[in-house]
């Protein structure tokens, strides 16, 4: 559990110190990395003034700063800090309007990259829910349209088919009854209860517990609340309001809420997660399509974890998740550049292929994945899907490279047949002399 910080005082003291740090710089990184008390303690070492006393400074600058929203008779704050700002502003460049050619996606590459971030999405999403399997393995089930074999592939492909449903409905308006259908496709044949998938929690049996030591360390609203938490959820959501807030930011707040209201019995991080894409995607960030950001998430599930609690303890104080939010959106668009350079590369380093007679962009670029993974085993599904195209393409692809002897066929059973590399695949590529 998060330490409990000292009540933080307000008299002419502390104001005269918080007017003192903030001219000298002290509070300006605390804010803007958003420090709790269990951090902020140790900042006073070898100071005038004690940890206490700092924290009671940090406080009420804070204090100065707040907005409050309410949900049911819940009453919400968080400041806007600077760094938060100067993150809004990168995103606004980069991931809304109509900027993308600064990302370097090509028109005709963005389909294979929304297939690809959706399948890293549900991947990370679920792993933090607790599915275990590899990402290659579940990246083959995604691709080749296999049949989910356990609960963990269940969950994946469960991801992997809600954020394809709302891209789809990206710019509807959000309803209870759409909640519960999110949560329906998100959690099919994942629950103890099959019944409990798109309702509602009828009780308070459920609780957020730290699964090393079974503690409790969050008590969700009364099941009474739910119905009234989820309008006002769905009213802030639909609507602008009345003090303007950054879509952002409104977007980190959904998330939160959805964890915090909890409002099934199990996959409330999954549907939190997948309503934030389903809002920024609403409001015009289509990059978001393309940002694995449960990915960083799951990476980072102890700051994640820390940063509902923080929020919780320090009197409903949303900066605190809001702050690891951006921080974890900026490192996922990172992970969105280095991963399109890669395949950039990739392209180029395929083009050699294209020399051949009778190869096409997309059978130069099967070339190359098998060229780099000798042991892979393809399918026309796999193709169709990796390329947006249509089954019978992907078959003539694949037919006109076991004809140019790249390929071998391997035959699954009557109706399926894998592609491998063949064994003479590296005596023909040199016969063309490239």
């Amino acid at each position: 559990m998060i330490e409990q910080a000292p009540k933080p005082k307000q008299n002419d003291n502390i104001l005269s110190l918080m007017v003192k740090l903030q001219l000298d710089g002290t509070l300006k990184p605390i804010q803007d990395s958003y420090l709790y008390w269990d951090k902020i303690k140790y900042k006073s070492k070898g100071k005038d003034y004690t940890p206490e006393e700092l924290w009671s400074a940090v406080k009420f600058q804070r204090f100065l700063k707040t907005d409050r929203i309410k949900f049911g008779n819940f009453t919400f704050n968080f400041v806007i800090t600077d760094f938060m700002q100067r993150a809004l502003h990168q995103f606004d460049m980069h991931i809304g309007g109509t900027l993308g050619s600064n990302i370097g996606i090509a028109e005709t590459d963005k389909t294979k990259f929304i297939i690809s971030s959706i399948m890293e999405e549900a991947i990370s999403s679920s792993q933090m829910e607790g599915a275990n399997t590899t990402r290659k393995k579940a990246k083959e089930m995604i691709q080749q349209e296999q049949k989910p074999r356990n609960k963990s592939e269940q969950m994946i492909m469960n991801n992997f088919t809600t954020m394809k449903h709302i891209i789809q409905l990206k710019n509807e308006e959000i309803s209870p009854e759409k909640i519960l259908y999110i949560h329906k496709l998100i959690a099919s044949k994942t629950l103890d209860d099959p019944e409990d998938e798109g309702r509602f929690r009828d009780n308070d049996d459920v609780h957020v517990v730290n699964h090393i030591d079974s503690e409790i360390v969050h008590t969700p609203p009364h099941q009474t609340e739910l119905e009234e938490l989820i309008k006002d959820l769905c009213f802030f959501f639909n609507n602008d309001s009345e003090n303007f807030i950054h879509p952002i930011i409104k977007g980190c707040i959904i998330h939160f809420m959805v964890g915090w209201i909890h409002p099934f019995t199990d996959g409330n991080g999954r549907t939190a997660r997948a309503l934030f894409y389903w809002y920024m995607l609403k409001k015009g960030y289509w990059l978001t399509e393309y940002l694995s950001i449960s990915r960083i998430i799951k990476d980072t599930k102890i700051q994640y974890e820390k940063a509902f609690l923080y929020t919780e303890i320090d009197n409903n104080d949303l900066s605190y998740f809001i702050t690891y939010h951006i921080n974890t959106m900026e490192k996922a668009y990172e992970a969105l550049k280095e991963y399109i350079n890669r395949k950039q590369r990739e392209v180029f380093q395929a083009a050699k292929f294209m020399k051949i007679p009778q190869v096409n962009d997309r059978m130069a670029q099967i070339l190359k994945i098998l060229h780099d993974d000798p042991d892979r085993a393809l399918n026309s599904k796999e193709i169709e899907t990796r390329f947006n195209i249509s089954n019978f393409t992907a078959r003539s692809d694949l037919k006109m490279l076991v004809e140019l002897g790249f390929l071998d066929v391997i035959q699954v059973n009557k109706k399926k047949q894998s592609f491998i590399k063949s064994k003479s695949f590296d005596k023909v590529l040199k016969s063309y002399k490239l």
